[in-house]
């Protein structure tokens, strides 16, 4: 397996099989500096979540890479008390904003909660 290795979904989309977490990594020069330097090792996927509060990071990294966006595969997710139909439209524009981009690869419910879990997070 290599970095450019890639996986086939169900829908067709290939996702690259290795990529770059970013969970742990402060916003700012911390996960910039750990995206740049994946991207410029030839890591093509990264991970992140509107709960890491480093999305901005991560969208400046890939802007500034030289990377172009359609070679990148970008994931990230929505959190728990995001949850809800239009809340997590709402969050997704979001999250879109933070990155700098015009669309991810990957949206998915970061910790699926059970809806009356939800309310009770909410309220």
């Amino acid at each position: 397996m290599s970095l450019t290795t890639t996986l086939k979904l169900n829908n067709g989309t290939a996702i690259p099989a290795v990529g770059l977490g970013v969970y742990k990594a402060e916003p700012g020069d911390e996960v910039y500096q750990a995206v740049r330097s994946a991207l410029d090792l030839g890591y093509r996927h990264i991970d992140t979540a509107s709960l890491y509060k480093n999305e901005e990071g991560v969208g400046q990294a890939i802007k500034d890479s030289g990377v172009p966006r359609e070679e990148l595969f970008v994931t990230t997710k929505v959190w728990n008390d995001e949850q809800g139909y239009e809340e997590t439209k709402a969050a997704f524009q979001r999250s879109l904003e933070r990155l700098q981009m015009d669309y991810v690869d990957l949206y998915l419910i970061h910790w699926p909660v059970q809806e009356s879990l939800l309310k009770r997070i909410k309220h």
